[in-house]
Parts: C-alpha cells; sequence; structure tokens
C-alpha cells in the first residue's frame, strides 16, 4: 500500500455568468458583494473534495506578466489556455483565479490580456476567449474582479477573443487609466478595433473615431481561419501627466498590428486619434512602455506576431515632448539580427532604465538586452567570446524545478538549461529594481538578482513557477502497488513518471515531445508503454518502452513509416502490445517494438485496449463496432453488440474479472459488458459520459470505484460511483471545473476515493475525499493545533521591507480555533509611534498608536486552520520595534 498523503484545497473563483455587452450578476446563494458562490442544481453531493494539482510546475507558455503599479507585490500572469494566476508573495507561490470556468464556457480559460487597477488594487479585470474562428463555440468576454479576482462579473463582447491565437504574446490589450479608474480600453482582435467602458468594465462600445483597426494577418488565405485572423490593436498606454486623480488621462497611445502605421495618439481623452507622425514602419508594434519620468515611449517590433517566428525586428524611442522618435535597436540594421524584439520593460525606480528581448531567438539561446540610458547604449545578457563559447552574466538554477533541462546534453554554444524561449513576457518590479520575471514557452522564470547586471556581477535566474501548472493532459495511468503513483501523457513535455505527486520530479519522459496514450501490464506494473507525436521535425520513433515503471525508456521501431499518436495497449503479462496508430493501421509486437505484425480485423484509428485479466485478450472500438481479440492482438473480430456510440468512444476495462468492459460515449452514454464485449448494456443512471475510469473500492465493497466525467441529473460534472455504476455522487463543485476534463480520468488502485483528473491547460488535478461516511473516510486532514494559552487565533507580524523613515509590513492571522471565525477584527498597538498609510487585503483605523484592522470581503471568513495575510506601508520617526500583543475580536492571540 502507497502512503496516503494530506490533502490541502485549491482557492478558486467563484462561477462566472454572462450577459450581451451589459454584465449580469452572479447567480449567488447570497449579496454578489459578498463573494457568495452559485449554488447550482446538482446531483446527490458527495463528501467535500479537496483538489490540488499533481505537482510539475508550468510546462506551458507565459505570455504575460503585470505587477500593480500601487500596492508592493501584487502581480498577475496570464497563459494562453490554462487562466489566469495572482502571486502569492508570502507562500512565492501563484494561485489559480479561473478554476470554476465551465465546459459551456471552456474559451474562458484563454487569457488575451489581463490588467490590474492602478487607483484600487482589489480590481483586475481579463479578456478572455481562446480561439476567435469557429473551434472556440462563444464569444470572448471582458471578466472583471473586486476582490482580486476570488470572484468574477462577466460583461459578453460581440466578438470573438483569442488568448492562443497568433500575436498572443503582443500586448497588454486591456489597460485602465491611471488617473480614473472607471475607464478602461481593449484592443480587440479580427477588425474589431478599439473599445472603451467608462463604467468600470461593466459596458463596453467600440471607439468609433478609432481610425485603424489593423490589416495585418500571418497568411490572409489559411483555410483554418487561425493564421489569417486579423491581429489587431494590441496595446494602449496612458501618459498620466496628461490627467488628475479623478479625471481620464487625455494623451494616449495605442499599438495596431499594421506594417505602415502602427502607432496611434489621443490627445483628447480617446475623442480623436492619428497616427504618431514619423512612427516607424516594416515592423508590428509588439509591445508599447511609456517611461512617465523621462517621457520617453518605447515600442519593440518584430517581422511576425510571434510567439515564434520573428526573423527582424526594432527598438524605437519617441521623445513626447519633442516629438521625435530614435531607433534605439541593441543591434543595428546589418548586424546579427535574426530575431524579432518583444518583451519590453521599463524600471520604474530607475528612470532611463529598460529590458527589452529578442524573443524569437531560439538557437543557441534567448537574448535579453538592457540599457540604463535610455536605449543609447546596451548590454546583453550573453554574448559569443570565442565561439563557440559565450560569456554570460547570469547562471540558471533549476533545482526547484529540475526537469527543465530536458535531460538534454546540448552541443556548444548551446546550453542546458535555456534562458528560455518565446520570451514575450518580460516585467521588473515597479517596486523593487532587482525583481524581474519573464515567461517562456515551458515555464516562468526571474531573478531577485537584477541590478547586478549594471555592477558586472553575476545574477541567478530560477524558475518562480510554483502553483501555476498549465500542461494539456493527454492521457493517465495509475498502476498498483508501491513506487509509482501516477503516469502522464502530456503535450509539449512528454508526460511524467511521478512516484510523489506532490513533488516536482526530476525529468519528463524522454524523446518525443506528446504522449498520447500510455498503458501498463495489469500483473507487471513496472512494464509500460507510450506513444505520440513530435513537438518538431524528427524522424525518431515515437513508440518507447520502459521495464522499470517509467524511469528509464527505450525506443521501439514503428510499424509503418512516420506512424504515430493513437491509443497504445499492453497485454495483462506485458508479453506483447497492441498499437493502433492515428495515422497507420493497428499492429501488435511480441517483445518490445522490434518487429510488428498487422493487428488483422481492427480498422485504421480504432481505440484499444487490453483485458486486464487474460493476457490473450485486447479489445477495439470504431465508428460503433466492437472488436475482440483472444489471440494476443494477432486478429481480431467484430462483437455481435449492436447500439453502440458511433461519433467516438473512450474505452477501459477492469480488474474485476476477465471480460469486464466500459465503454463511454464520448458525449453520449456509458455502456458496461460482463462478457468481453459480446453485449453491453446501457448504464441508465448516468445520461452522458466523456471518461470512465477506475480505483480502490469502497471500504466493505469488492467492485472498483468508478469515475467519469459526464451528464448525472442533468449537471456536467466529475462523478464517482461505489456500487458498479447503479447510482453516482457529484465529487467536484462549480469552482472546480477546469473548463474541460474528458481527456483522460483514472481512481488510485490503493486509496479508495483518491481520482486524477486530465485538463486541458491546467495539469493534472487530483482530489482526495476530505471526509465520506458511509463509504469510508477517505483521507482526514490534519485538525488545527491550538497555540499555548489555549488562544483561538495565532498571529505572525514581521516586516518585508525597511528605508530610511518608512517601512512595508505584513500581519498574518490564523484561525486556530475549531469553528469558522468571520468578520473579524484584528487590534494591536505600535511601540514606536509607527504610522500605517496604506493597506492591502484588508482596511485600517489608527488612532494614536492603536491600529484596528478588518479583512476584505474574500477573506472575511476564516476556516479552523486558515490564515490571513494583511500587508501595509508605514512610517517609522525613531525606532521600529514590533508590537508584543495582538488581540482578534478582543482576545488575545498567541504569537510566534
Amino acid at each position: 500500500m502507497r502512503r496516503r498523503k494530506r490533502a490541502v484545497a485549491l482557492l478558486a473563483g467563484a462561477a462566472v455568468t454572462s450577459g450581451l455587452l451589459v454584465a449580469t450578476a452572479s447567480v449567488a446563494t447570497g449579496d454578489e458583494d459578498t463573494g457568495a458562490r452559485r449554488a447550482a442544481a446538482e446531483p446527490r453531493q458527495a463528501a467535500e473534495y479537496a483538489w490540488q494539482n499533481v505537482q510539475i510546475n508550468g510546462g506551458g507558455f507565459v505570455p504575460g506578466i503585470v505587477f500593480n503599479r500601487t500596492e508592493p507585490n501584487l502581480a498577475y500572469a496570464r497563459t494562453d489556455i490554462g487562466g489566469a494566476y495572482r502571486w502569492n508573495e508570502q507562500d512565492q507561490t501563484w494561485i489559480p483565479l479561473l478554476d470554476h470556468v465551465g465546459n459551456d464556457r471552456w474559451g474562458y480559460s484563454g487569457v488575451a490580456s489581463i490588467a490590474t487597477d492602478p487607483v484600487d488594487p482589489d480590481n483586475v479585470y481579463a479578456a478572455v476567449g481562446t480561439y476567435t474562428n469557429d473551434w472556440d463555440p462563444n464569444n470572448g468576454a471582458i471578466l472583471r474582479s473586486g476582490d482580486r479576482g476570488e470572484t468574477w462579473q462577466t460583461t459578453e463582447l460581440p466578438f470573438k477573443v483569442g488568448g492562443n491565437m497568433p500575436g498572443r504574446g503582443m500586448g497588454e490589450r486591456l489597460a485602465i487609466d491611471p488617473n480614473d479608474n472607471s475607464v478602461l480600453y481593449f484592443g480587440a482582435p479580427s477588425g474589431h478595433g478599439l473599445w472603451r467602458s467608462t463604467d468600470s468594465g461593466v459596458t463596453w462600445q467600440e471607439v468609433t473615431a478609432f481610425p485603424n483597426p489593423g490589416d495585418y494577418a500571418i497568411d490572409p488565405d489559411d483555410p483554418n481561419g487561425y493564421l489569417n485572423d486579423l491581429i489587431g490593436v494590441v496595446w494602449i498606454t496612458f501618459d498620466p501627466s496628461t490627467g488628475s486623480p479623478g479625471s481620464p488621462t487625455q494623451t494616449l497611445y495605442a499599438g495596431v498590428a499594421d506594417l505602415e502605421e502602427s502607432v496611434y495618439r489621443s490627445t483628447d481623452g480617446g475623442a480623436s486619434w492619428e497616427p504618431v507622425p514619423g512612427a516607424p514602419t516594416g515592423f508590428l508594434p509588439h509591445q508599447g512602455e511609456l517611461d512617465e519620468a523621462t517621457g520617453d515611449l518605447y515600442v519593440a517590433t518584430s517581422d511576425d506576431p510571434g510567439p515564434y517566428d520573428g526573423t527582424d525586428g526594432e527598438v524605437w524611442r519617441y521623445d513626447t515632448a519633442a516629438g521625435t522618435w530614435t531607433d534605439i535597436s541593441p543591434v543595428p540594421a546589418g548586424g546579427d539580427r535574426y530575431f524579432g524584439f518583444s518583451g519590453l520593460t521599463v524600471d520604474r525606480q530607475n528612470p532611463g532604465t529598460l529590458m527589452v528581448s529578442g524573443y524569437s531567438s531560439w538557437w543557441p539561446d534567448t537574448q535579453f538586452f538592457r540599457s540604463t540610458d535610455g536605449g543609447d547604449s546596451w548590454t546583453r545578457a550573453w554574448e559569443f567570446t570565442s565561439y563557440p563559447n559565450r560569456d554570460k552574466r547570469y547562471e540558471i538554477d533549476v533545482s526547484a524545478v529540475p526537469w527543465l533541462d530536458n535531460g538534454a546534453t546540448p552541443q556548444p554554444p548551446e546550453e542546458n538549461p535555456k534562458l528560455g524561449w518565446m520570451t514575450e513576457a518580460l516585467e521588473i518590479d515597479p517596486f523593487n529594481p532587482d525583481r524581474m520575471m519573464y515567461g517562456t514557452g515551458a515555464t516562468l522564470y526571474g531573478t531577485t538578482e537584477l541590478t547586478a547586471w549594471d555592477r558586472d556581477e553575476t545574477f541567478t535566474v530560477e524558475p518562480m513557477v510554483a502553483g501555476l501548472e498549465e500542461t494539456a493532459v493527454l492521457d493517465l495511468a495509475a498502476p498498483p502497488g508501491a513506487g509509482t503513483e501516477l503516469l502522464s501523457g502530456l503535450g509539449d513535455i512528454a508526460g511524467f513518471r511521478h512516484t510523489d505527486v506532490d513533488q516536482v520530479m526530476q525529468r519528463h519522459f524522454p524523446s518525443f515531445g506528446s504522449t498520447q496514450s500510455l498503458d501498463f501490464a495489469e500483473s507487471s506494473p513496472n512494464t509500460v508503454v507510450r506513444v505520440g507525436t513530435h513537438v518538431s521535425e524528427s524522424s525518431a520513433p515515437t513508440v518507447q518502452f520502459s521495464t522499470d515503471g517509467g524511469s528509464n525508456w527505450f525506443d521501439g521501431t514503428v510499424p509503418a513509416s512516420g506512424a504515430q499518436g493513437g491509443t497504445v495497449a499492453a497485454s495483462a503479462d506485458g508479453s506483447r502490445f497492441v498499437w493502433a496508430p492515428s495515422n497507420a493501421a493497428p499492429h501488435v509486437t511480441q517483445g518490445f517494438g522490434t518487429s510488428w505484425s498487422r493487428a488483422e480485423g481492427l480498422p485504421e484509428g480504432a481505440h484499444v485496449v487490453s483485458d486486464r485479466v487474460d493476457p490473450e485478450v485486447f479489445y477495439g472500438v470504431f465508428e460503433g463496432t466492437f472488436y475482440v481479440s483472444t489471440d494476443g492482438g494477432a486478429s481480431f473480430a467484430a462483437s455481435p453488440a449492436s447500439g453502440l456510440p458511433t461519433a467516438g468512444s473512450y474505452l477501459a476495462t477492469t480488474t474485476a474479472a476477465r471480460g469486464d468492459v466500459w465503454l463511454a460515449g464520448k458525449g453520449d452514454g456509458l455502456w458496461h459488458s460482463t462478457d468481453a464485449g459480446q453485449t453491453f448494456t446501457r448504464v441508465t443512471s448516468i445520461a452522458e459520459a466523456e471518461t470512465i475510469g477506475f480505483g480502490a473500492p469502497a471500504p466493505g465493497a469488492d467492485y472498483p470505484a468508478l469515475y467519469s466525467y459526464g451528464v448525472v441529473d442533468g449537471v456536467l460534472g466529475i462523478h464517482r460511483s461505489t456500487d458498479a455504476g447503479a447510482s453516482w455522487l457529484r465529487i467536484n463543485d462549480d469552482e472546480h471545473q477546469w473548463a474541460w476534463t474528458g481527456a483522460a480520468i483514472t481512481g488510485d488502485p490503493d486509496v479508495f476515493g483518491r481520482v486524477y483528473v486530465a485538463t486541458n491547460g491546467r495539469g493534472v488535478i487530483y482530489g482526495d475525499p476530505t471526509g465520506d461516511p458511509g463509504e469510508g473516510p477517505g483521507e482526514p486532514t490534519d485538525p488545527p493545533t491550538d497555540p499555548p494559552g489555549d488562544a483561538d487565533c495565532a498571529v505572525d507580524y514581521r516586516v518585508t521591507g525597511e528605508w530610511s523613515g518608512g517601512f512595508q509590513g505584513e500581519v498574518t492571522v490564523t484561525n486556530t480555533a475549531t469553528e469558522p471565525l468571520a468578520d473579524w477584527e484584528l487590534r494591536w498597538t505600535f511601540p514606536d509611534g509607527q504610522e500605517i498609510s496604506q493597506m492591502w487585503n484588508g482596511s485600517f483605523t489608527q488612532q494614536g498608536d492603536e491600529v484596528t484592522a478588518t479583512p476584505a470581503s474574500w477573506n472575511a471568513t476564516l476556516q479552523p486552520g486558515a490564515s490571513a495575510s494583511l500587508g501595509f506601508l508605514a512610517s517609522t520617526s525613531g525606532g521600529n520595534a514590533p508590537p508584543t500583543a495582538f488581540t482578534v475580536d478582543g482576545e488575545p492571540c498567541s504569537t510566534d
């Protein structure tokens, strides 16, 4: 029996609702301002589950990072298919904000832009929608939150938004007026122009005076509606000196995907617009940043919208006072400029200091350039000395996410791990010149030693990605017994053998990049097979085998030239394997793929599985016909079973008995056979089933627990059955939907109640019951521990930054009682006359030395064991000794 683990629930936002142009209030159990969640009708609910990620850390493209300009340590990251995240400074982790997105609006998990309010840091906005073509059936939307993404309201737009379209690293398309935060702008794709809201994002209107919606598309003749989409209006930036608090900013700039007129300006608060005279031509304006202290507008350009294929570009500086443009490209025309520029950031503490990335420098590595004199001169993150040797200003430490080295041993000048690729998100912390974060195609990196660059000292780059999980999961398998907890097939980064799902693994699977299907031998679970596709050009085999549970792999041959993907099955004893590639006829091999034979009678495109008991039996299904092999996969015959779904099927078998087969109809029903597929019975208790998987039986039961992503009693969700499908319990809720989870599901064969769920962009999710009377307790959570003195609260006070005459502090309240703590009030007395000027995550009043702090709406209730942190800025007039006593609701709290 493998070791059980304590489960900790993920934080997630509330359910999103939608309306046409005018937002509708969330359907909630109480006042929406309290953050109450939607209470949807649902089938009989299981005991609560705790949901969290299998630890991978990263794995996908991070095209955007934004810091709040008013509150320190408040930052957001956006992903192209995996939602948005908020930075948690205390834990140095990212908190997911869009896990509530359901299948009916799955496109909302693609975030095209995000904006954090510089006037009221509690406000955050996101422009969502994944594709602008018909791949996404819904229009895009603007989401708005008044509690930092804990809950959201929605305004649906009358057009689509493309968080996973070309140009997704350009931006930001969404911007908030720093003088009047009721005014927002959104640069639309697809020729829809510029849009504005004057009521804090509730309603939106097209700015009809904006003259150019952008005319650039990568390939106007692309029949798929992907490369022919117009990139549109890509960024907006304000000159705050032309407004005053409460009055809209008068001068603002916008970047447009147009090779001839790419930068526009309004000097009358957006009422009229014109091209900025002398603006650069011939390239696309990826990003624009105004250094307000110097009055210089910087623009980074490329010949491609990205995030992949830029081959040239320039960087320009516009003196907004003089009206002059200067080409400040770090690599001048005629130099070795084989990449485009995109990532652009200015140091808000040091005017004239800026950085830009050569985002499409794939080989030998990405490049960053830094200037401390407004772009008149530049230094590089690395440069060649004597080729192929490189001199670097940095070192990379990936010990927190060791798989980022990809297990590769490249030849110089390439190094491992790389500094990155697709580096379009690049931001210097506006409060801390030493902290810089940037996104890549696989992770989010950063440093807290950036100014060492200017002293010619080495600085360290490391992953700052904990909590941000962005893999597309294609298949899952959980072998029995000790050793391997989970095998995952992932897009782009192959997959992992997790021996501990709460730890980041040392390496991912080798060779080909995407694992479409994997399987293990039931009676010999260390025997594993996987098949997939290459991410880039390669002729290497797309099938691999392992005899040590997935720790090490070796190639097999392919049964047909270029065979890839599809589904693969291992016999129960691991002696043979059947592979049904996506682009070739099914084949069988005896041994480890040194030679293959045609699996006669099984059509190309079939979904294939093995019997988990009899090593001679394999099954397949294709377009409503079920196939059976009783000779180890050498030949298949159609069974007489009829009435099966024809549009697609998800096939799985159990260890309960030979011939125990389940078939999910991929949006249709669920079918069960106990006679090796000769007959099937439809399971009427579940109306639709995308997936079916199995785990350890409930205590006292003999049959495996069933798990399915499907529709029960009219509600789509993740359901569990402990009585062979006679009845089902929904085990997720409206806050934990992860857009779409229909690729794969499996229970844990050794731990009742644990289930692993595949998502398309939020990684592998696993859930444990926090208590389930009548079906076994699952894994209990630890009870809160009371501090000394029987206090019902604990307070941790710390100074997180200090300077002459002031400091930044943080006070964390923990509920150590056994009951929830609601609408709490925290009090303390400063010993040295410190005076608070600003607080976030709550509100404060101060009379003399006495401070009273209250929470925000989203942290007003603390469950037993839960904590909330309040940050603040304060001044000092002498010493800065910490408070010695704290009370919550008048009762003393323990202190560290």
